[in-house]
């Protein structure tokens, strides 16, 4: 079992601002006691390091890698063929127990492809889901898949609903988790065959199920795990992203567009910065990767400091539930379920 006082790999050379963003979040994240190994080639490492004059007191390490995925490489045939890139590295590190977990905001189905080829499943699992926390009214809602299942079938939403219920609850601390199932109305008879069959067989697991979730519901923090389709959900996600872009953008020129306003708006500046922190993907920092056996975070292709140092900041904070551990028994009944829902 891995030590809770093991560093999380960060994979330097993932993301469009590497590796100089991602070494600075690094960077910013040893200073608050979160321990890290960049992985990378180490000469541009450790020049990066240099560069910003890191302490060697830091508890930093590097770790050499000689190659990198690039975005547009095929995920599974880079992954084989690149065998030393810095993302397998870096699952490398955790499935020996060096690592606590891992980083990267490289090639997000790379990453998914890494998970599986060196971590593996845990007995049982069909498909491993990426996760993002939602900026709720209240509590730290979850939604899953978003994006690494395009094409489910009832058993895949049936375990997206099983481990995200064990994420909540051991990582995020929810004592009893309540799920939903993402549709076009509250009303049973709603949404698609996918939906209605996995609604029937989550009802039936012994946890706080409370049916269909409609889009409007899905920030309100009324649930916990909200279950999709990796299609649905990477779109409604990137739908919220350009919703509160747009609306971000409206207030600042109404703000400006009188004097009146521009005194409001400085007035309200505390509270509308507090807004504009709880609305920004950055304090999420990444999406854990569920269902592989270890713990795997993918954060924005896009991320900067502030993102890489909150995902290893979320990564470390995984990683000492032993989350993982519960996996398997969490899904162990799916089929069972989604039989005698068929039943019935």
């Amino acid at each position: 079992m891995t030590s809770h006082s093991a560093p999380v790999a960060v994979d330097a050379m993932g993301g469009d601002h590497a590796p100089g963003a991602i070494v600075q979040g690094a960077i910013d994240a040893a200073r608050k006691g979160h321990p890290v190994v960049l992985v990378g080639p180490e000469a541009v490492v450790r020049d990066e390091l240099a560069r910003r004059h890191a302490a060697r007191s830091l508890p930093i390490e590097v770790h050499h890698a000689t190659e990198v995925i690039d975005f547009d490489d095929h995920p599974g045939q880079a992954m084989r063929r690149k065998k030393d890139n810095s993302i397998r590295v870096c699952f490398d590190l955790v499935a020996e127990g060096t690592a606590c977990g891992m980083v990267s905001a490289g090639n997000s189905g790379a990453v998914m492809a890494g998970a599986i080829m060196v971590l593996g499943r845990p007995a049982g699992v069909e498909r491993p889901a990426i996760v993002t926390v939602l900026p709720g009214l209240k509590g730290q809602p979850l939604m899953l898949d978003m994006g690494a299942n395009v094409d489910c079938k009832p058993i895949h939403l049936v375990q997206f609903g099983l481990m995200g219920e064990v994420y909540s609850r051991r990582v995020l601390g929810v004592a009893r988790p309540s799920v939903a199932v993402l549709s076009n109305g509250e009303e049973e008879s709603k949404g698609t065959e996918l939906t209605r069959a996995a609604s029937a067989a989550l009802k039936r697991a012994g946890i706080d199920f409370r049916g269909y979730c409609e889009g409007r519901d899905l920030l309100t923090g009324e649930f916990d795990v909200i279950v999709t389709d990796g299609f649905t959900g990477n779109v409604a996600l990137k739908t919220m992203e350009g919703t509160a872009k747009v609306v971000g953008e409206h207030l600042k020129r109404a703000i400006r567009s009188t004097l009146v306003s521009t005194v409001g708006g400085l007035l309200a500046r505390k509270a509308l910065e507090g807004m504009k922190k709880k609305m920004d993907w950055r304090e999420v920092g990444g999406a854990p990767l569920l269902g592989v056996n270890g713990v795997g975070f993918i954060s924005h292709g896009r991320s900067d400091a502030l993102a890489i140092e909150n995902a290893v900041r979320r990564a470390h904070q995984a990683a000492k539930t032993h989350f993982v551990d519960d996996i398997a028994a969490a899904v162990a009944p799916a089929e069972a379920l989604l039989a005698r829902a068929q039943e019935s």
